[in-house]
This record gives structure tokens, sequence and C-alpha cells, in this order.
């Protein structure tokens, strides 16, 4: 995978997820507060869901080899859902975000599927970049989620 290069995105690829890659992403979602243990993301479930037609995409420093970036998305037979999209707080504002969403993109056209994603609603510079990417506002929608599967009654 490939994308625009100039002088800050020329010293990044944009790679598939690979098994090992965990700890690293882990970290990552951690540092930025995009992922913590109560949302109860791991590998396994990572790999289901590139064996269920999903994708991970991950924005790795060249000279480094360090992950700054990963766009994941999932596919649930309907739609395409874009999860913890991030880059690394010392790499932000270099354009990495565009090309990271653009290769995201690329995912989508070739899968055929419309792609649905959340955001925090104070997160402006994600908005921003969404809306500059074509994506819409939904509406007024509220979401809920049941962590704690043992509160299921």
């Amino acid at each position: 995978m490939t994308g625009t290069d100039n002088s800050h995105t020329g010293k990044f690829i944009i790679r598939k997820y690979k098994a090992g890659d965990f700890d690293e992403v882990s970290a990552l979602w951690e540092d930025t507060g995009m992922g913590n243990a109560k949302r109860g993301d791991n590998e396994t479930i990572i790999l289901d869901s590139l064996r269920l037609g999903g994708a991970f995409l991950i924005l790795e420093e060249k000279s480094t080899g360090k992950i700054a970036g990963t766009s994941w998305m999932t596919f649930d037979g309907r739609r395409i859902h874009l999860h913890h999209f991030v880059i690394h707080h010392n790499h932000q504002g270099k354009g990495l975000a565009s090309r990271l969403l653009e290769e995201s993109l690329q995912f989508v056209r070739e899968k055929g599927y419309q792609v649905k994603l959340e955001v925090n609603a104070s997160n402006y510079k994600a908005i921003n970049l969404y809306r500059k990417h074509g994506f819409e506002y939904l509406g007024d929608y509220d979401v809920y989620i049941i962590r704690d599967l043992t509160k299921i009654k």
C-alpha cells in the first residue's frame, strides 16, 4: 500500500495488521485515549474481524518500525464500520491522517459497501477530516452499549 509522498508522509508506510502487532497497537490506543481494557479489544477479536471481511491498516514509521496510527474496519455484511482511527500525538498535523483515511476509503470502495463511523462531538479535527473526505452527519443519535455481558437479562 502506498500513498502520497511528501517530506512528512514519505517517512511512513501503510501496511496491513499482522499477528503480533497487538501489544504496540494497544499501547498506542491507551496513549491516545482511543482504547482501554473495558472496550474488550484483543488480538483474537481483530483477527476474527479480518476473517469476516474487515481490514486493519497500520501507519508505521519507516526508520523506527514504530506504529504511529491505526485504522480498523469491520464488516457486518451490511456496512463497513471504521473504528480506532488514530494518529499518535507526535505525528499529528503532518497530513498522515488524510493519507491513512484515503487508504481506508480505498478498501471501502473495493469492498463496495457503505462506511459508518462514530466520533466524539468535540473532536473537531476528526470531524473536519471526515467531512473533507465525504462523510456526512447522520443525525441526532445517541449510542448505547453493553460492555459487561453479565448485565444482559
